[in-house]
């Protein structure tokens, strides 16, 4: 019992350890984004023409607080894909882990592909259909900075590490931890869940915004089984196709002559 209990623990402390590292980073990395916040909230409301307005003393400051914390992740994002590499490494193959660096290049792709098709897909998608909503009821638009910044902030956030799904399923099951037929099997389950993420992670969780997440979530899963099954780590062959397999290579081989 104790045997099994150290190993536990040892991962345990690892963890702590990386997720200590992670946050140091993205805590100097906010300090540093801060700094520059108007620029980043000027950049931000590119989708909406008008100009954004506060309506609480303390809502500009917590909107570039949003802002911030949304731009050190990103900058952040190199050291955050590397510690969660150096957790998973321990129990690869030392043939597996010559693609460190190619996954750690490919993870960083997939989370600005997820930023982008977020910011230039589905906000513009999602700000145009309510305001016009708003327009045909002849009701003037007047977006508060905080409540636009936290709406674009979710969905950039969760299309950002949304993306990573795929690649996600693909070293799980190249680590052995699981495997395409669970992933298959569970593919209900996984539909549910991207319901329910979709309604707790979209701002005010409409039929339209929980679907224009829920159905990437599902999407960027069956890729994921895709990967699993096409990179993931294959099944030993069981002792009764070991042994049909060696029958097999002795009849087809020729006989020795003496």
């Amino acid at each position: 019992m104790a045997s099994v209990a150290h190993p536990l623990s040892r991962h345990i402390s690892d963890l702590k350890r990386r997720l200590l590292i992670i946050g140091g980073t993205i805590l100097v990395a906010f300090v540093i984004m801060f700094s520059v916040s108007a620029e980043l909230i000027d950049w931000f409301k590119r989708p909406f023409a008008d100009d954004l307005i506060f309506y609480g003393p303390a809502e500009a400051l917590f909107a570039s607080v949003k802002i911030s914390f949304l731009a050190s992740i990103v900058a952040s994002m190199p050291i955050i894909l590397n510690q969660f590499w150096r957790f998973l490494q321990p129990a690869l193959l030392p043939g597996e882990q010559r693609w460190g660096i190619p996954l750690f290049l490919l993870a960083s792709g997939f989370f600005v592909l997820g930023l982008a098709f977020c910011n230039l897909v589905i906000l513009p998608l999602v700000i145009n259909f309510f305001v016009s909503f708003g327009l045909e009821r002849e009701l003037k638009p007047e977006l508060a900075v905080g409540t636009y910044v936290d709406f674009n902030v979710k969905f950039l956030l969760a299309f950002g590490f949304a993306f990573e799904l795929p690649l996600t399923l693909t070293l799980l099951s190249r680590a052995g931890m699981v495997n395409p037929e669970q992933l298959a099997k569970y593919r209900r389950h996984a539909a549910m869940m991207a319901l329910i993420i979709s309604a707790v992670i979209t701002p005010d969780a409409t039929l339209f915004t929980m679907m224009l997440m829920a159905v990437p979530l599902i999407v960027l899963y069956e890729a994921g089984i895709w990967g699993a099954r096409w990179f993931g780590r294959r099944k030993p062959p069981t002792s009764e196709e070991s042994e049909d397999e060696t029958l097999e290579n002795d009849e087809t081989s020729p006989p020795t002559q003496s």
